[in-house]
């Protein structure tokens, strides 16, 4: 037997709470620069424009614009977590991105009828965008049901 006394699973929890795994911290630093580059990036881009801009081009950059800050503060939401996530982090990613395919999706197709070339491949390349995010948007929901069915198990308490 080892001298060490058992710790229970909420401990384990516990402790291992402060902590990020580098892999997180990487994702989180990723999205945070990103999505800051990003917001500069489209904002100067607006900004800089020389003359007036139609309606469409300035929804289009106030939609980037805003998923940009989105990835931005899902960075910094996520460098200052210092409690076990239960891949809420995946959930929220992956509704980021799937709102953010929807809305690049309409716009696109929107654009592409004004201007009479046609929704075809609009609808077909955005529908593939969709499609993948759905998905990931699944296997993070499934992911972060896993893990509170399993600490519900070993715990035998509901999600604090």
């Amino acid at each position: 037997m080892t001298e060490e006394p058992r710790l229970s699973a909420q401990d384990m929890i516990d402790r291992l709470a402060p902590v990020l795994s580098p892999r997180v911290r990487i994702r989180a630093v990723a999205a945070l620069l990103a999505g800051v580059g990003g917001t500069v990036f489209v904002g100067t881009l607006w900004w800089s424009e020389p003359g007036p801009l139609p309606g469409r081009t300035h929804l289009a950059f106030a939609l980037f614009t805003a998923f940009c800050l989105a990835w931005a503060t899902y960075g910094g939401w996520l460098l200052t977590r210092r409690v076990p996530l239960f891949a809420t982090d995946r959930v929220i990613a992956a509704w980021i991105g799937l709102a953010a395919s929807l809305a690049t999706t309409a716009v696109v197709t929107v654009v592409a009828v004004q201007r009479g070339t046609g929704a075809g491949l609009a609808l077909a390349v955005g529908g593939l965008f969709v499609a993948v995010a759905l998905a990931l948007a699944v296997r993070a929901h499934a992911r972060r049901a896993a893990l509170l069915r399993r600490m519900h198990e070993l715990t035998g308490r509901e999600e604090r």
